[in-house]
């Protein structure tokens, strides 16, 4: 899947979270997908809808674990999950054993716009000073980041596509409201794709 990798940025000074994730997904080849519900999830269908991405609906809270889980089971594929910064912040602990896992291949990038967008646009905790990016250092990431530039968001490109992980990082992103670009609703059928799509198609019993 190709892409642009040029970084947008809104009046407010923050980037436009949707040039960052087609940034971050631009030539990503055979690297697996993880979207936390709402905006992520949006936002990898608008960079393209292919079988090797996993958009959550729902489980809130859950995006980094499934990507660990994808991570410790393909050790040679990529893993990304975008999420946003109210889904991780309900997923506080899956840092730390992510940290002590320590899978080489799984990155997390939070598009943090310190809102609930789903629900109201509700402030998050991270507007008033909560730093995720510093959670995941104390956890023991020893890559926790908060790019802001373009040069910063597209160096966390290429450390997600070649680097060693895990990786963590935060990118503020502006808090603007964008058409829904939906993904395929059936949740079993997002999970059967994106399992043929790694393992190949399922022996049918006899």
């Amino acid at each position: 899947m190709t892409g642009s990798t040029e970084i947008e940025f809104a009046a407010s000074g923050r980037a436009r979270r949707r040039s960052v994730v087609n940034a971050l997904l631009a030539d990503r080849g055979a690297m697996l997908v993880v979207a936390g519900l709402g905006a992520p999830s949006w936002d990898i269908t608008a960079a393209g809808d292919c079988a090797t991405n996993l958009p959550l609906w729902g489980g809130m809270g859950s995006a980094a674990m499934i990507g660990l889980g994808l991570a410790i089971a393909q050790p040679e594929r990529r893993v990304l999950v975008i999420t946003g910064d109210g889904e991780m912040l309900m997923a506080l602990g899956a840092l730390a054993t992510i940290a002590v896992q320590r899978p080489a291949n799984l990155a997390i990038v939070v598009l943090d716009n310190e809102h609930y967008g789903e629900t109201g646009m509700q402030p998050t905790h991270t507007g008033h000073g909560v730093d995720l990016a510093g959670m995941a250092a104390a956890a023991g990431f020893a890559r926790a980041l908060k790019p802001a530039t373009a040069a910063e968001i597209k160096a966390l490109r290429q450390e997600i596509h070649t680097g060693a992980g895990p990786v963590f990082a935060v990118i503020k992103i502006d808090a603007e409201t964008l058409p829904l670009v939906l993904p395929p609703r059936e949740g079993a059928y997002l999970q059967a794709r994106l399992r043929e799509a790694v393992l190949g198609p399922a022996a049918h019993l006899a």
